[in-house]
């Protein structure tokens, strides 16, 4: 068990998105309870998915209406995708129902569940919602969000939010998504704000995890009045836009927003990415050249003679879309519909090396979420029904950069996880692993890539690994630790701010593996191994990102203490 524990509930689990986000966060996060059910669905994909990944401890199926606040556990954080049919960007937001809809009165079985626990209730929240939850309903700008954070705000909660779109940030998909974090009044976070526009824009947990600058003049401050069944009557009533910019904070029902425009310079994957060697792909994915007309009419522009139900005659029209999807620009928004193989305008078609077209395989929809690989895969839940489940997914490293955010604020140190979010989670075994036992031929590796430029300019630091750590840098995994020993003995002639690749030494092999430095920071091996007693001592801590290889090991001399060179990538690095 981690020094710190936070305690997890997670509403409307879906397939766990969620948790895979925090565990790869932070090992301080533990679901302890979890809810998921379909309703008007005989056969439960996604509760079937979440207890194979993740075991029945703590899962319940059960409709979360007729689940009492006294059988879910007390808890530290409640996370959740509450359900956003009713303003889904599937329908137009002139036809939904916003809040009072059929299954948007699920955000009261949330409030029901705070409001029940009373002194009980915990410290933090983190929700996540489509984006046009800010402007909805049509008839009534920002009503629903105003309803949802004057409820929070009468409960105790500050609450601040983002709208981020997943691509902005490097992720491989064009998904936006309203994300809404709460802190109760007095708790550690709480606490920590001072002035709510420095927080919003800088200092808080949404601009630690993803910068952003203001787009000026678009500042504004008002206050949420009336009980809530006023706030539901009169909010915005009248106007034509919404008060609610896409970055903002609430306390004491005052509101502090701006619209923020994405800063970010890291590493990007794109769709081309994500795609797997076609030889990997089932035949029935491909799309054959007699569908191929009927593919390319829905992709394109168009203009159709309608009559509506009232006998009015109209014109139908929209534009083309790009076909096959580009390879070198994030995805699309995955919809719900993504699976089968009739022809559609959403679905995303890409194509071959051999010029041949096709859809995208589960696999790939997963990655687009950065879910692990085959973390759908059940034999009782189809390709179709395994699309759907990615289509209401959230995206992983969203979830993991806020849950790392929100674990600094609270501890005042860095998160250390042992369960990045590309981690298999397999507590029920469902796949033949030795499938491929008996080939011979070298099989293609088909993981994921990133998107980004090499600079021969910045400066490189090679770092020696000890003995006892060599099989964990010989091992293909995007993310890494490496710790240097006492602080004292790292050479104070290195330039920490200067350095911007790593590359590991393998006494004997040389340099091979590159790596982005990402953070630099003090830390001990008592982080991940807290029962080396003797491995207290303060060492620097490089947090890595895995960039690329060699084609071969390459010898280099060690200059401070044999351990350390710092040099530029491009004397090391031809690219």
């Amino acid at each position: 068990m981690p020094k710190h524990h936070i305690k997890v509930v997670e509403l409307f689990a879906g397939v766990g998105g969620f948790r895979i986000g925090l565990e790869g966060a932070s090992d301080a996060y533990d679901t302890i309870w979890n809810n998921q059910w379909e309703p008007s669905t005989q056969h439960q994909d996604a509760s079937l998915v979440y207890q194979a990944r993740f075991g029945i401890k703590g899962h319940s199926n059960k409709d979360i209406n007729l689940v009492p606040t006294k059988e879910i556990p007390d808890h530290d954080l409640l996370v959740g995708g509450f359900p956003c049919q009713d303003y889904s960007v599937a329908a137009t937001l002139s036809r939904s129902g916003g809040i009072e809809g059929k299954k948007g009165v699920l955000w009261w079985q949330i409030y029901r569940i705070l409001e029940e626990k009373g002194d009980k209730r915990p410290k933090y929240l983190f929700f996540e919602n489509v984006d046009r939850l800010l402007n909805s309903p049509a008839t009534q700008r920002g009503r629903d969000f105003a309803i949802i954070l004057a409820s929070l705000a009468d409960l105790g909660y500050v609450v601040e939010w983002r709208i981020i779109n997943a691509a902005d940030y490097g992720m491989p998909q064009r998904r936006r998504r309203t994300y809404i974090v709460g802190y109760l009044k007095n708790s550690v976070v709480a606490n920590k704000v001072e002035k709510m526009e420095d927080w919003v824009e800088f200092d808080g947990v949404m601009a630690q995890a993803f910068p952003f600058k203001v787009n000026e003049g678009t500042q504004s401050e008002f206050d949420i009045k009336g009980t809530i069944q006023e706030v539901s009557a009169k909010f915005n009533k009248g106007e034509k836009d919404s008060p609610f910019g896409n970055a903002g904070i609430m306390i004491n029902r005052h509101v502090c927003s701006v619209d923020a425009i994405p800063v970010y310079d890291g590493t990007c994957q794109m769709l081309g990415d994500i795609i797997v060697d076609e030889d990997f792909v089932p035949e029935e994915f491909f799309i054959s050249e007699e569908e191929l007309p009927r593919w390319q009419y829905e992709k394109g522009a168009k203009k159709i003679n309608r009559v509506s139900k009232e006998g009015f005659e109209y014109v139908f029209s929209e534009g083309g879309m790009a076909f096959p999807d580009f390879l070198d620009k994030p995805s699309r928004t995955m919809i719900t519909g993504e699976g089968g193989s009739s022809p559609s305008r959403f679905k995303h078609v890409v194509k071959t090396p051999s010029g041949r077209y096709r859809r995208l395989i589960p696999l790939e929809m997963e990655r687009l979420n950065m879910f692990p690989d085959n973390h759908t895969y059940h034999p009782d839940v189809s390709d179709g029904r395994r699309a759907f489940l990615m289509g209401n997914a959230l995206v992983c490293g969203i979830i993991q950069e806020v849950g790392r955010s929100l674990y600094r604020f609270i501890y005042d140190e860095a998160p250390v996880s042992t369960k990045p979010i590309y981690i298999q989670r397999n507590t029920r075994p469902v796949l033949t692993l030795d499938l491929f036992s008996n080939e011979n031929n070298e099989l293609v590796c088909n993981k994921p890539k990133k998107t980004y430029q090499l600079d021969t300019s910045k400066r490189l630091l090679i770092g020696l690994v000890k003995k006892d750590n060599e099989d964990y840098f010989l091992t293909e995994e995007s993310s890494k630790l490496y710790y240097t020993g006492n602080v004292e003995t790292f050479p104070s002639t290195i330039a920490l701010n200067k350095l911007y690749y790593f590359m590991p030494h393998i006494k004997g092999k040389g340099v091979r593996d590159l790596y982005l430095i990402k953070i630099v920071r003090i830390g001990s091996k008592t982080e991940i191994h807290p029962n080396l007693i003797d491995e207290k001592a303060p060492r620097l801590v490089f947090e890595l990102e895995f960039l690329e290889s060699l084609p071969k090991y390459k010898m280099i001399h060690l200059n401070f203490q044999q351990a350390f060179t710092d040099t530029f990538l491009g004397r090391v690095f031809k690219v």
